[in-house]
């Protein structure tokens, strides 16, 4: 019998950035995630933990419109947008980091920063760096020259988060940031997106092993076999729950 989850705590300041309900995902017959509910409070960060292979990216894909549920539904904002494409949901104001990153290797700093707009009303979309995005990541300003396939994978990083915000995002999705990354930015990067949400009141899902930037969350869903087995603020995480879902 799978235990009642409690969802995260009621604020009656904020609301429910993303709802997520019952969804069910499928690769072709294989079934990858079951009666998945997770819920982001406007302003907050939740992450997202489990082991390699237990359908956390299956699950980001989901939110942002890349693959399509069988069952279930996806609230953004108190919208359905279960339906809506990848493109409706990014002018919605969802933002979406992947993992690899992805910016452009041949195009400049200044030009991947500039995609970022796309995701913007076409009335909105000034061409120009907001300096706030240069105080979040003073590197990208000193490299705007610079190709995006030169810089290293902690610059990389931060270009791929500054590239998200370029669109205004309300909730920004972020798949394993700090993989493959030196820990002097992986904490650079903690701290720019603690800020970013105490900032600009953007909410945050993120899929994170490294423990340190797991307990920046303010609470955190743990998957298993496709579906959330564990939940609970991130100051309660158990060593159990740490060895259980966390542990390579």
């Amino acid at each position: 019998m799978t235990p009642t989850l409690p969802a995260p705590p009621a604020d009656p300041t904020t609301h429910a950035m993303l709802q997520i309900t019952g969804l069910n995902v499928y690769y072709g017959e294989s079934h990858i995630l079951r009666d998945v509910d997770l819920t982001v409070p406007q302003g907050k960060m939740v992450c997202l933990i489990g082991r390699n292979g237990v359908g956390k990216t299956t699950l980001l894909k989901s939110v942002i419109g890349l693959l399509k549920p069988r069952s279930g539904r996806i609230l953004f904002d108190q919208e359905l947008i279960t339906a809506k494409s990848p493109d409706q949901r990014a002018r919605l104001g969802i933002g979406y980091v992947p993992q690899g990153r992805e910016i452009i290797p041949r195009l400049t700093v200044k030009e991947n920063l500039l995609l970022g707009l796309e995701a913007r009303p076409q009335r909105a979309r000034q061409q120009t760096i907001p300096p706030e995005i240069f105080q979040l990541f003073p590197v990208l300003e000193t490299m705007l020259g610079r190709m995006g396939g030169d810089l290293s994978g902690g610059q990389q990083q931060q270009l791929a988060i500054a590239r998200a915000l370029m669109g205004n995002p309300r909730l920004l999705v972020l798949d394993e940031p700090t993989e493959g990354i030196q820990p002097s930015i992986i904490l650079e990067i903690e701290a720019a997106v603690r800020r970013i949400i105490e900032t600009t009141g953007i909410s945050v899902l993120l899929v994170e092993q490294h423990l340190h930037f797991v307990r920046q969350a303010d609470w955190y869903y743990a998957m298993q076999k496709g579906g959330i087995v564990a939940s609970g603020p991130t100051d309660g995480l158990s060593q159990e729950v740490i060895q259980k879902f966390l542990a390579v």
